[in-house]
């Protein structure tokens, strides 16, 4: 049978108390229904419906990378009202798989055994065991361990609440019959919701068979409902990252103050300091070490390079055996060759640095390519824009550019010249030569400070 995947996404999110709608709200900076989307994806479905409601263009907006099939809920009349606005366009042949654009954590290879006990002749559930099962609905059984019935909390009694199997929501069945038990739903309960959960009593007392699949990992089938529990999900994927990465070598000061928000791909022997972020693409090649307070955004650092406390490097490539900071600012399209040094309060945009240059103190380098070998002294600014146009500076190998010296784009330092201490430069400056300007200096004889009245 193919399969058809609803998501469900129409809910208003009220405990978020925010004009984002909840499904965008992010985990690890990105939004939950990304995670339900590309699990969805995996399972290779015919088609995935995603039932909205509130602010539409707003989620259509976010979301047009995805492939999905639009369905309108106008009116929020509960979860099986929201699946029954998707009926009319699956096939009847297909099988139905429900999952939930706030319960972002639940994996393939869960979904994988669900579909794979599935079939059209009955009705599969996956449920879970929780310690504290406030506010999920209960799997209520018989003598005999077969599910009877669904009860939500609201309609529970204080014998039902002690059950600590639950529903997840996800489930499994034929769109055939999910159109025959969804015609038969009723809104006479304490919500005034058509609860898509009603269908198995249905399922039950037709002598369709429901069967169930249990989880292991309850955060696979938490949702989130408020900040709180958004934080909760947080530090689990966060926890599970950091697992994966200490098992496969990386040494970790402390696993839980380290925040991936990306995709990362790091080798074997990286030591990783306290309070680090890394964001979107970050290679970390063998033997790296970065230390704390530093983030990485969508940067490739090779070997043993070495990233001090408290920098900040985005869009950058490292060469191996580089050392960078502390405090040192590295900005989008910047290239460092193997074993730059970039010194404590060095800020870095758009240049290359070639192999064994040093730019070691209190620098701003701007659209810029630096030669080997060559040694930039503190102070020393690239004057890269007009105030409408940008422009280059060219440094050859072997350059020694003095502290406190102004480059004004666009000008050349030739290879193995040397620039002054406090030089405005603005003209190139010719190779193996020492270049400088610096005003007369004078001492003014007799003079006394002024002194307040």
């Amino acid at each position: 049978m193919t399969l058809s995947v609803v998501i469900l996404a129409a809910g208003l999110g009220k405990r978020m108390h925010s004009k984002l709608p909840k499904v965008l709200h992010p985990l690890a900076h990105r939004p939950l229904i990304h995670y339900v989307l590309e699990t969805a994806l995996s399972l290779h479905p015919r088609q995935i419906y995603l039932v909205y409601g509130h602010q539409g263009e707003q989620l259509q907006d976010a979301l047009q990378q995805f492939p999905v099939h639009w369905i309108h809920q106008p009116q929020q009349l509960g979860t099986g009202h929201a699946v029954a606005q998707a009926l009319p366009v699956i096939p009847n042949e297909d099988q139905v798989l429900i999952l939930y654009g706030d319960v972002p954590l639940i994996r393939t290879d869960t979904l994988q055994k669900l579909l794979l006990k599935a079939d059209s002749q009955y009705l599969t559930l996956l449920t879970v065991h929780l310690s504290q099962p406030t506010g999920y609905g209960r799997i209520v059984r018989n003598s005999q361990g077969q599910v009877t019935r669904i009860v939500e909390e609201q309609e529970a009694d204080t014998h039902l609440k002690q059950i600590q199997e639950v529903n997840t929501g996800i489930l499994v069945v034929s769109a055939h019959q999910l159109r025959q038990y969804l015609g038969q739903l009723s809104n006479h309960n304490a919500q005034g919701e058509y609860y898509l959960t009603d269908i198995v009593g249905l399922a039950v007392q037709s002598q369709y068979p429901v069967h169930t699949v249990t989880l292991t990992d309850p955060y696979e089938a938490l949702g989130v409902n408020d900040r709180a529990q958004l934080a909760q999900l947080e530090r689990h994927w966060q926890r599970q990252q950091t697992q994966q990465l200490m098992q496969a070598g990386v040494t970790l000061r402390d696993p839980d103050r380290l925040d991936i928000r990306g995709t990362v791909h790091i080798a074997h022997d990286v030591e990783l300091d306290i309070d680090i972020i890394l964001e979107g693409q970050v290679t970390l090649e063998e033997g790296v070490k970065i230390g704390p307070y530093t983030r990485i955004k969508n940067a490739h650092i090779s070997k043993n390079a070495e990233i001090l406390s408290h920098c900040v490097i985005e869009g950058a490539i490292i060469g191996e055996g580089a050392r960078i900071g502390p405090f040192a600012r590295i900005r989008p399209d910047t290239v460092l060759a193997e074993h730059v040094h970039i010194g404590n309060f060095v800020e870095i945009k758009k240049s290359t640095v070639a192999q064994h240059s040093k730019i070691n103190h209190l620098s701003y380098i701007g659209d810029t390519e630096i030669g080997q070998r060559v040694n930039i002294g503190a102070g020393t600014i690239t004057c890269n824009y007009d105030g409408v146009n940008k422009y280059k500076t060219l440094i050859g190998d072997d350059a020694f550019i003095g502290s406190d010296t102004q480059l004004i784009a666009p000008v050349t330092v030739g290879a193995g010249a040397t620039i002054g201490a406090g030089t405005t430069l603005t003209l190139s400056a010719p190779p193996q030569e020492l270049t400088l300007s610096r005003a007369e200096q004078i001492t003014v004889k007799g003079w006394r400070r002024p002194v307040k009245k």
